[in-house]
């Protein structure tokens, strides 16, 4: 179980993430990759369990850069990894 704070001060930075990205942002932004958007989304979590940060990883990195993913899902998962 990780810390409410932590896993609300992530998924705001995630939903920052998701708002600034667009396809085109490493032409605009050399150098940029959208793996710079999840670590810092996810360094709240530092504490999370390396398995977990992996399938995580995915799952930001999806929801950062399809806007069509299930972003009412993703915001469930996401919010469950506080619950008691």
């Amino acid at each position: 179980m990780l810390d409410r704070s932590e896993v609300e001060n992530a998924f705001a930075r995630v939903a920052v993430a998701a708002f600034t990205y667009y396809a085109d942002k490493s032409i605009d932004e050399p150098g940029y990759a959208i793996d710079e958007d999840v670590d810092w989304a996810l360094e709240p979590l530092r504490s999370m369990d390396a398995d977990d940060r992996g399938h995580w990883r995915e799952r930001v990195s999806a929801v950062i850069s399809d806007p069509a993913s299930d972003r009412q899902a993703f915001i469930a998962d996401f919010m469950a990894l506080a619950e008691e």
